[in-house]
């Protein structure tokens, strides 16, 4: 209720109780003081209204009581009020039952003084604090609905008793009568009006909530609640009226990349304009959804012979460059599309979204910025099922389908010795065939299963270290991944002594790189992990520093032993102002923490050189080896290990 109509209430009610009080004393009144009136109705009024005036104020003071109950601090300087009022109302009414004495008498001047010392304290009072209003006793309390009513049907109930007496009514009594009916009129019109309100309010609040509910809060599109939902009537009209249907998945190639180029700002807003054009490309009955982080997907029914062109004109809208924040950004998608078969009478919502899934994943496979379409039913080949068949993978033995671990070199840049090697998880499914690792990294990272990847790669590579010092002829050091997300999880410490323990390997051997695909959520627990990692003996190094979340907070937060330089910092022979600056602040600033420093993406001997020049000793990349299995490994061996090798990387 708003203030100002809480207010007509409130008079409208006072009003109501003092006229149904004022009715009940006027049938109580003596005949002389009906005389009186009749004979001096001026004057008798004038003095009628002091006790009236008093009796109303009263009432509102009660009735302000009665229906705030929340307001507890108020309640005694209004019932001060209410009492003082009451006291100079029956002075006032024995006044009126006096009018022919010319002296007040004891009792007028005892109610005058007793009013207005109650009206003294109650200004002298302190109503505190407003106490918070209880919403559950509000919508209980029917006080306030109830309370102005009862003096109306007593003196209604007096009114009815007179005249079946037979009685006749007075012109107060018929005057009442008529102004009671039409405020209790004006406040129903007023209790009308605003449950309509209410009603509109809650409506309104409903569809909110709904909308909430049912819709991504950053682009506005329909969420995956939403999209299921409407997936699911529409492949039963698809089952059993052959409604056609189609499925457009589409996910942002590279999208990473953009976050850690411009900032989630910038990301979040390229998102809201991705949307925007995705729903420009698709017609009023099409859902457009983002199902989470940067995929997306189209619901098409009723005309889904138009899906491969609509999907087709979303690569194109999506090639456009986008102008955010007054930079242009160029982004592409790897689009799935699948349309059921006329014959697939079993599809389920699930099974539809893996097959849509797994076109997209194709299309990823064939060099991303591509459109693959789901072209059989059997989860085989290209369009294989890779959510299913990854996690059929891990949970058994994950070598008995595809999985291995390569090796890739860590050198000395000045001679180019292998110091250590970084374990790389590779992936050649039996149905699905080779899967780039930035593939199913990702599936492994959408689904939940990025750990149990992390920890084949920390098992196989203990199990191989023997391998490595035969090949090498001499013990190296391990680089194993793990995910940032998971150095804030329980249980890391405890697996890696675990795998450390089953194959008898020094601590001092393994180094944990900690990945920076997704942002530490808990970075005082992240520092507490890798303190108990590196109290075993454990190393900690930083992976693709310089282009993950917060590089130089996380270099600060965390007890880090090596940092490996992304590519995009070691281009020196590309860019080589920026980039020799950048490179040469990072490496001194490591320097001063005793940081080691390894430079990643080594591709050129110019590039070795001028990185060597920098201050870098330490480095990988292609010019000394790509990930390659424990038994190839044979280039750049030394026969000895050189006192450089001891001091930075062996324990």
């Amino acid at each position: 209720m708003s203030l100002g109509r809480d207010r007509v209430v409130l008079v409208i009610d006072s009003v109501l109780v003092t006229g149904s009080l004022v009715a009940l004393v006027w049938s109580l009144l003596p005949l002389r003081v009906v005389d009186e009136v009749a004979r001096t109705p001026w004057t008798t009024g004038v003095a009628a209204a002091y006790p009236v005036a008093d009796l109303l104020l009263a009432v509102m003071a009660v009735l302000l009581i009665v229906t705030r109950p929340a307001w507890r601090p108020g309640r005694e300087p209004l019932g001060l009020v209410a009492a003082g009022m009451l006291a100079f109302a029956a002075s006032d009414l024995v006044r009126l039952l006096h009018l022919d004495t010319t002296s007040p008498g004891a009792v007028e001047s005892a109610g005058c003084l007793a009013g207005a010392a109650l009206l003294g304290l109650a200004a002298l009072s302190n109503p505190g604090d407003v106490a918070p209003a209880d919403p559950s006793r509000a919508e209980a309390d029917w006080t306030h609905l109830l309370l102005p009513y009862l003096p109306v049907i007593a003196s209604g109930l007096v009114i009815v008793a007179r005249t079946s007496s037979g009685a006749q009514l007075t012109a107060y009594e018929a005057f009442y009568g008529w102004l009671g009916l039409g405020l209790v009129v004006a406040r129903q019109m007023l209790t009308i009006a605003e449950n309509s309100v209410l009603l509109a309010r809650v409506t309104e609040g409903r569809q909110r909530l709904r909308h909430q509910a049912y819709h991504d809060s950053l682009t506005g599109l329909a969420n995956r609640a939403l999209f299921r939902e409407r997936l699911g009537p529409a492949l039963e009209a698809y089952r059993q009226r052959g409604v056609p249907v189609a499925l457009i998945f589409a996910d942002l190639d590279d999208f990473k990349l953009i976050n850690d180029s411009y900032g989630h700002a910038a990301g979040d807003r390229l998102l809201r304009a991705v949307g925007e054009r995705l729903a420009g490309c698709t017609g009023p009955g099409d859902l457009v959804a983002r199902l989470g982080g940067d995929e997306f997907a189209v619901l098409l029914d009723h005309h889904a012979g138009d899906a491969e062109p609509i999907a087709r004109r979303i690569l194109a809208v999506l090639r456009e460059p986008f102008l955010v924040d007054g930079r242009t950004i160029v982004v592409s998608a790897s689009v799935g599309l699948v349309v059921p078969d006329p014959g697939d009478q079993e599809l389920s919502a699930d099974s539809l979204l893996r097959r849509a899934d797994a076109a997209m994943y194709a299309s990823k496979r064939r060099g991303k910025n591509a459109l693959a379409r789901y072209t059989g039913a059997a989860d085989g080949g290209p369009h294989a099922d890779l959510p299913h068949l990854l996690l059929r993978a891990l949970s058994a033995d994950p070598a008995e389908y595809g999985f291995q671990v390569h090796y890739q070199p860590i050198v000395r840049l000045s001679d180019g010795a292998v110091v250590a090697v970084e374990a790389l998880a590779r992936w050649t499914d039996p149905i699905a065939g080779p899967v780039d690792p930035d593939v199913f990294v990702t599936v492994a990272e959408r689904t939940g299963l990025v750990a149990a990847v992390d920890d084949f790669v920390l098992d196989r590579a203990c199990a191989d270290m023997a391998a490595l010092a035969h090949t090498y002829g001499r013990p190296v050091d391990v680089h194993v991944n793990v995910s940032a997300a998971r150095l804030a999880q329980p249980g890391l410490t405890e697996t890696v002594a675990g795998a450390l323990a089953r194959h008898g390997i020094p601590p001092q051997r393994l180094i944990v790189e900690i990945t920076e695909t997704r942002r530490i959520p808990d970075m005082p627990r992240a520092a507490a992990s890798a303190d108990a990692l590196r109290a075993q003996g454990v190393r900690i190094a930083l992976d693709d520093f310089g282009s993950g979340w917060n590089a130089l907070a996380q270099l600060h937060a965390l007890p880090v032993d090596i940092v490996k330089l992304d590519s995009s910092l070691t281009d020196v022979d590309v860019a080589p102002e920026r980039a020799r600056a950048l490179c040469r602040s990072i490496v001194t600033i490591c320097a001063d923490l005793g940081i080691l420093v390894v430079a990643e993406g080594i591709e050129t001997p110019g590039r070795a050189a001028a990185l060597t020049g920098l201050g870098c000793d330490l480095g990988q990349g292609y010019l000394y080896g790509q990930p390659r299995p424990v038994q190839p490994l044979t280039t750049g061996v030394p026969t000895q290990p050189g006192p450089t090798d001891r001091a930075q990387l062996a324990s």
